[in-house]
Parts: C-alpha cells; sequence; structure tokens
C-alpha cells in the first residue's frame, strides 16, 4: 500500500500536467474544459506563482515558454524518492 503523502503529491503533479496540457488550447469561457481548468489554476496557481515570479518565463520563437511547472516536477520528485524508499515501495 502506498503511502498517503506519495499518492497526493503524485496527484498533485498530474494535475500540474492537465494544467499544462490545457494551456496549450484555445478554451471557450462558457465550456465545461474552462471550468476544468479554472479549478487546475486555482489548485496549483499557489505552487506555481511564487516560482514564476521569481523565475519568469522565456520567450522563445514569439512566445513564452514557463519553467515553473518543470521546477515543481523536479521538486516533488525529489521530496517523493525518500518517501518511496522509505515506505519500500
Amino acid at each position: 500500500m502506498s503511502h498517503p503523502i506519495s499518492s497526493l503529491l503524485q496527484l498533485y503533479i498530474v494535475v500540474i500536467l492537465l494544467r499544462v496540457v490545457l494551456s496549450w488550447f484555445p478554451i471557450q469561457p462558457d465550456s465545461v474544459f474552462a471550468t476544468v481548468y479554472r479549478f487546475v489554476y486555482v489548485v496549483t496557481e499557489p505552487v506555481l506563482g511564487p516560482i514564476r515570479r521569481v523565475m519568469p518565463g522565456v520567450g522563445v520563437g514569439g512566445m513564452g515558454l514557463d519553467f515553473s511547472p518543470i521546477i515543481v516536477f523536479f521538486a516533488l520528485q525529489l521530496i517523493l524518492i525518500p518517501i518511496v524508499q522509505r515506505a519500500g515501495l
């Protein structure tokens, strides 16, 4: 059985990945996807926002590249690895 903190962190990683994927597509304000995106935004922005303020996006080929999800992903992995190893999973 997995550790509850490990499960929550893995779920949070999935939510961050969902935010990244949803950001690639135009979303109509009154659609179901807009509701999902708003929820995902509210859940992830408290973690991604401060990192984005410290390290703003990089302009690449006329579009911005936001590294905050990548940084949070690696930070969560650094937290998850010892939990999983300690639990013997």
